[in-house]
């Protein structure tokens, strides 16, 4: 006795199989997604594997696009569509822990800015905080190509994980030198803070040197009703309503990270100011505690 059913099968696989026959990309890791606009060598970098019906025998290259994503709020750069970067050859694949080839791939921010003709510019051009979508294409020697615009959503997550695009973060490295922050108490008893160095300093400041050393700077308003040395904060030159504090971010720092850890009595008004002269951060009461958007890069 044979029996057999006439039910069309619901497992993932026979959803995959049902189209042509491709290629994919699996995802092992992502070592990188955030690019240092300051120094060019920094790399968006990502372990694949591909997978195609021979088992990697048909891989012939991989292709690196990128786009720019502009996330600037004040301007919006053209589209910039996508623009070939680089390829990596089969040849620079090896043979991974299930047989299929593995490689690591990378593309420098500086490959990438040189490939788009981009340059730092709000309106033209790129801006720390905006991304590149780098975009991988697998082409086989029978000349099929597979990448983002052919991957349904069943490959995309899951075992499969192969998105064939990612996003890459564009940050920089802060200009050096003096940070001037104007410093408001609409009360006037100086600034009392849910979170800081001795309860008065709501500005933290995380720099990192070139050794990914971190030093946290403090700024706040020095408060009669908080214990506080001058080191924590600055105190006020007219009983609680305002004060000035410099800080100063060292030559040849990696990142400099600005947190407001959050004001208690909602009296926080202030103003920072680049060591360029520009005013770079302005904001009133109700400032929500955490990063601050402050980003002035070195040149």
């Amino acid at each position: 006795m044979v029996s057999f059913s006439c039910q069309d099968s619901e497992n993932t696989i026979d959803d995959v199989l049902d189209y042509e026959t491709g290629a994919i990309l699996r995802t092992i890791s992502v070592e990188n997604a955030v690019l240092n606009s300051s120094i060019p060598t920094t790399a968006f970098v990502a372990t694949v594997e591909e997978q195609d019906e021979q088992d990697g025998a048909l891989l012939q290259e991989v292709r690196v696009l990128v786009e720019l994503r502009d996330l600037t709020t004040d301007f919006t750069t053209p589209a910039t569509g996508d623009v070939y970067v680089k390829s990596i050859p089969a040849s620079e694949f090896t043979t991974g822990p299930v047989g299929l080839p593995r490689a690591t791939i990378s593309a420098t921010f500086g490959e990438m800015q040189e490939a788009l003709g981009l340059s730092l510019d709000a309106e033209n051009g790129y801006q720390a905080g905006d991304v590149f979508i780098v975009k991988l294409e697998v082409v086989l020697t029978d000349g099929r190509s597979f990448g983002p615009s052919s991957a349904a959503g069943i490959i995309t997550g899951g075992f499969f994980s192969s998105p064939f695009q990612y996003n890459a973060l564009i940050s920089c490295s802060p200009a050096p030198g003096d940070y001037t922050i104007t410093m408001v108490d609409t009360y006037g008893d100086g600034w009392q803070s849910t979170t800081g160095n001795g309860g008065v300093n709501p500005i933290t400041i995380e720099v990192e040197d070139a050794s990914g050393n971190i030093t946290n700077l403090y700024a706040g308003m020095c408060s009669n009703y908080e214990p506080f040395t001058v080191d924590d904060c600055q105190p006020s030159t007219d009983g609680g309503s305002s004060a000035v504090q410099v800080v100063t971010i060292p030559e040849g720092s990696l990142a400099a990270n600005w947190f407001f850890g959050g004001d208690y009595w909602g009296e926080i008004e202030m103003s920072i100011t680049g060591p360029n002269g520009d005013v770079i951060f302005s904001a009133g009461t109700g400032l929500a505690p955490g990063l601050m958007p402050i980003a002035v890069c070195a040149q």
